[in-house]
């Protein structure tokens, strides 16, 4: 590993120096042809990095982590985890390593991260490797998320190794350079909590309130004055925040194991996730979710018990008394369902572009009976709030042209428009574009093959998703039902 000038780029190591007992010092594996597929210029901005030192020799070591400026010290971070339900004592970054934090342009501390680095000592068996497809994908989704206005980890760089990972067959491998506000996980606080190492739970929830700026004594739902209390508290809120916005585009996690949900609130690991088309609760697209466990209408549910596992780990520091420290995580957890329910209302409030002072049990009746309709009727989620817009101006045959009981959605467009709605501001929030399952696996397969062209055109209209653009229907249209039927996305190890 060679050593990049201090003035190339400055990385701090307060993860490694902070909690030393969950860092690995380790080092990526050489990338014999480094060769960049994507890179994400206005993040880069953001950062302060010129794009054009990432795409010279030095920068592309870099991003593959061969390279490293001075003063840093990649590591690989340990974590624990439920893994649908079971849990795993030490999982850690496998084939991942924290290059460091960078200051922003803007003065914001972020985590410069890599994925398919190489084998840890976390590997557990794995190869540490990644291929192109799913690295190019994970960048794909988190630009969407990103342009959606969802919490997301954002990818920097996609950079081909030219080295080949057998997975069924032999693909070409790459690494991708993440971005986040922190790599803290509900599984990290597991971790501390497994080693029975009180001093080093509080600093980790130490290092989580001064890097997440949690506000203590706030007059919420947190003691005054005790922190950790505080820190649980937050999380439970930005969860429920988070997770009430991957309701309302149909975005489907696919696997919402502990160690994948973050402390910061913001969407990571994109491996067996999609967008769902058709409404229906019980979408599932993981081939590893047979039992449906993180199934669409489950994510909420799954969200909280992943916070009832944070709120164990942290037991220790909300009280000395154990049934006093039990007693006040509940109470917070229990705020989860009216929080993520009032997320959610307000956020198909908007979608239905109804105004503030609507009644609210006729907007929760509308919403209703409208998720029946949807459901029985298989029709595209994404679709219809766009088509919505148009009979909130008058004209309301391409919604009906959705579904078969025109009985059934006649009736409840009569009471919706009695709220008087307002078109101009559903186009604001409903997206013409997501990552249509087809169009991502369609681009992916091109620039597996060496063609990035129709990958470059779908990140581009994914960057203005609520922008209608003539000449790009297909992006629009939902995927042949053939496709729809079989799709499955896998993890990518």
């Amino acid at each position: 590993m060679s050593v990049l000038p201090a003035q190339a780029l400055r990385l701090d190591d307060r993860f490694a120096s902070s909690l030393p007992e969950m860092a690995v010092p380790w080092q990526a594996e050489e990338a014999p042809e480094p060769r960049l597929l994507a890179l994400n210029e206005p993040l880069a901005a953001e950062l302060g990095l010129d794009p054009a030192v990432l795409r010279a020799p030095e920068g592309l070591r870099l991003l593959v982590g061969t390279a490293v400026p001075e003063g840093a010290r990649p590591v690989a971070q340990a974590y624990s985890g439920h893994q649908f339900g079971g849990y795993s004592p030490r999982l850690g970054d496998g084939r991942a390593l924290l290059l460091g934090e960078l200051v922003g342009a803007d003065g914001t501390l972020r985590d410069l991260h890599l994925k398919g680095s190489g084998r840890t000592p976390f590997a557990r068996g794995g190869d540490g490797l990644a291929a192109v497809g799913p690295m190019l994908r994970e960048y794909v989704i988190s630009e969407a998320m990103h342009a959606l206005g969802i919490p997301t980890t954002r990818a920097l760089a996609v950079v081909a190794t030219g080295r080949s990972v057998r997975r069924e067959t032999l693909l070409p491998g790459a690494v991708l350079a993440r971005v986040a506000s922190s790599h803290l996980r509900v599984g990290s606080f597991q971790y501390a909590r497994a080693t029975d190492d009180v001093d080093l739970l509080r600093r980790l929830a130490d290092v989580a309130i001064e890097r997440h700026g949690v506000v203590v004594g706030d007059g919420g739902a947190a003691d005054a004055g005790n922190r950790y209390l505080a820190l649980f508290d937050a999380v439970v809120g930005v969860q429920a925040s988070l997770v009430a916005r991957w309701m309302l585009v149909g975005f489907v996690h696919g696997v919402m194991n502990t160690d994948n949900m973050t402390i910061s609130g913001e969407t990571i690991d994109y491996g067996p996730c999609a967008f769902m088309e058709a409404y229906d609760p019980d979408t599932v697209y993981s081939s590893i979710d047979e039992g449906g466990r993180y199934r669409y209408g489950n994510q909420p549910l799954a969200a909280e018990w992943n916070l009832a596992r944070l709120a164990e780990a942290l037991l220790p520091l909300i009280a000395d008394d154990a049934e006093q420290a039990i007693a006040l995580a509940v109470e917070t957890l229990k705020t989860f369902r009216p929080r993520y329910d009032a997320a959610f209302a307000e956020g198909m409030r908007a979608k239905l572009g109804l105004p503030a002072d609507a009644d609210d049990d006729a907007v929760a009746g509308l919403v209703d009976d409208l998720l029946g309709l949807l459901r029985a009727g298989h029709v595209d989620w994404t679709s219809f709030f766009r088509r919505l817009a148009d009979a909130a101006r008058g004209d309301a045959e391409p919604v009906r042209l959705l579904f078969l009981d025109l009985a059934g959605i006649d009736g409840w467009l009569e009471r919706w428009r009695a709220l008087v709605p307002d078109g101009a501001a559903m186009d604001r929030v409903n997206p013409v574009y997501i990552p249509r399952n087809h169009l991502v696996e369609e681009a992916l397969d091109a620039a597996t093959a060496g063609d990035l062209t129709l990958l470059e055109e779908l990140l581009e209209v994914l960057g203005s998703p609520f922008d209608e653009r003539p000449d790009h229907e297909r992006y629009a249209e939902p995927a042949p039902q053939d496709f729809g039927a079989t799709f499955r996305t896998f993890c990518g190890t």
